[in-house]
């Protein structure tokens, strides 16, 4: 007896479709970041977990990979404008965001450090902050930390933000903010893209002028900080200022 058309049982979706080389790929990432932690896992191991959620059905690898010989390093890749992200081929608004997320919650995990402290004594709390506010920024930045009469933080501003090797800087606009603030002294940091946190000539100049300013309206500059990727100067230390 001949069997009708409809007595063969249609294939399954596993037996039709060949299961992609992943398979299982992500469920295993994200046991191993739940018994170890990120310290056990690669760069682009933790840039695929973030790239997981924003692209559910798609090997991310690949992109992680190109993420970082691009950027060079996770800290990097989370810290890079989202336009130079957007050139990353695969890489959406979703992705960026969720890099987004993550470098907001650094800044402010590390700036509750500083602020939850009566005052900035520890100078290695404050490098961290801002080794993590600016230091892997595409930009050079220049910030001010402004100070209470017992190094309390008052305010943590941005006062310019210029080209990968110049930010613009107004030493009278720093030390009128710094008076109506209430401010008593004030850390100065700025950012070097290139790496090299040594200070050059103009940085100390500039320096030196924001001190003269603020003495004459009995405003202390603590020290300027200059920020690199692998370290930071100190100008104070450097007894440049």
């Amino acid at each position: 007896m001949t069997k009708g058309p409809d007595s063969t049982s249609a294939p399954t979706e596993d037996q039709s479709e060949p299961r992609p080389h992943y398979h299982g790929h992500r469920e295993r990432l994200r046991e191993r970041f739940r018994k170890s932690g990120g310290e056990s896992l690669a760069d682009y191991e933790l840039l695929e977990l973030l790239l997981f959620r924003a692209m559910p059905r798609r090997d991310v690898k690949p992109i992680a990979k190109n993420l970082l010989a691009r950027f060079g390093s996770f800290a990097e890749v989370i810290a890079a404008r989202p336009e130079r992200l957007m050139e990353i081929d695969g890489l959406g608004e979703a992705a960026i965001t969720e890099f987004k997320i993550v470098e907001a919650a650094a800044r402010r995990l590390a700036k509750s450090t500083i602020e939850s402290r009566q005052s900035l004594s520890s100078f290695s709390a404050v490098i961290d902050y801002c080794r993590i506010a600016m230091g892997f920024l595409d930009r050079e930045e220049f910030r001010i930390l402004f100070l209470d009469r017992k190094n309390g933080l008052i305010a943590d501003e941005v006062q310019g933000i210029g080209t990968v090797d110049h930010a613009p800087v107004y030493p009278r606009e720093i030390i009128r903010r710094a008076l109506e603030l209430g401010a008593c002294a004030i850390i100065l940091v700025h950012n070097h893209p290139s790496g090299d946190p040594t200070p050059s000539k103009e940085d100390v100049q500039i320096t030196q002028q924001i001190v003269a300013l603020g003495k004459a309206m009995q405003i202390s500059v603590h020290d300027h900080l200059i920020i690199g990727k692998q370290g930071h100067a100190s100008l104070k230390s450097l007894q440049l200022i």
